[in-house]
């Protein structure tokens, strides 16, 4: 299982929202000496997001996240927040982004995915950012009426590459991720999934490990990481080391 450490973008600075709300955000580092931090404990993959993307509907940092793809072509980057048609898309990866991430417009446009799966296969991801099952759109300000489970499966029939789940109730919070809506949203689908959300600690990386078996590929974690209440290079180690037995 990949431990993936998010750079969150808003106003060209690398920061950290409390459960997505713009007005409550925590500065860190420029975003380059934050990809250089990790990339240089191990991290052989970067989750970003544009914030203001996310908000505005159209990339707002797409500079930004090139420079850190120019320095570092090999990492493998994933990029959300505000990709709602195909040439940011072919934008993003002709500037050396892996994989695009699409959210809102996945739910509220939904054959845009599959279209953007035939032009761009292998390299997109869905952003399912869920509450008590249902997800939510708009930088988390609307809450729809959507399963999360039935929407997955919908997408994995398009041919995503992976899903990331996100619990919106926990991101940001520092109070553990959510494993059982984690697994049973894994255990839906044949494809990846990602968890997201609430990523605190030790505890919950050798939680996400014990079931990576279910179909977690990855866990992305932010705030912990910059705070101090998880060790990137810690976790970086054990889930490598848990995955090699």
């Amino acid at each position: 299982m990949l431990v993936i450490p998010a750079i969150d973008l808003k106003d060209g600075k690398c920061v950290r929202l409390r459960q997505g709300e713009m007005d409550d955000a925590t500065v860190y580092d420029e975003p380059i000496v934050a990809a250089a931090r990790w990339v240089d404990a191990g991290a052989t993959r970067l989750h970003l997001v544009d914030l203001d993307g996310a908000f505005a509907g159209k990339p707002v940092n797409a500079s930004v996240i090139e420079q850190i793809t120019s320095k570092y072509p090999d990492l493998d980057v994933q990029v959300g927040g505000g990709i709602r048609d195909e040439e940011t898309i072919q934008s993003y990866l002709n500037a050396g982004v892996r994989y695009v991430i699409i959210g809102t417009k996945a739910i509220t446009t939904p054959h845009f995915v599959e279209d953007m799966c035939a032009e761009f296969p292998g390299h997109i991801i869905v952003g399912l950012d869920a509450k008590e099952g249902k997800v939510a759109t708009d930088g988390w300000s609307k809450l729809s009426h959507h399963d999360v489970i039935d929407m997955a499966q919908r997408f994995e029939s398009m041919g995503v590459e992976s899903i990331i789940y996100t619990d919106i109730g926990r991101d940001g919070m520092l109070n553990g991720v959510n494993i059982e809506a984690t697994v049973k949203l894994a255990q839906s689908i044949r494809i990846p999934v990602i968890a997201s959300g609430g990523v605190t600690n030790m505890d919950d990386i050798k939680a996400l490990c014990a079931v990576e078996d279910e179909g977690i590929s990855g866990a992305i974690t932010g705030r912990a990481i910059y705070e101090g209440s998880l060790d990137f290079e810690e976790a970086r180690k054990y889930s490598e080391s848990f995955s090699e037995k």
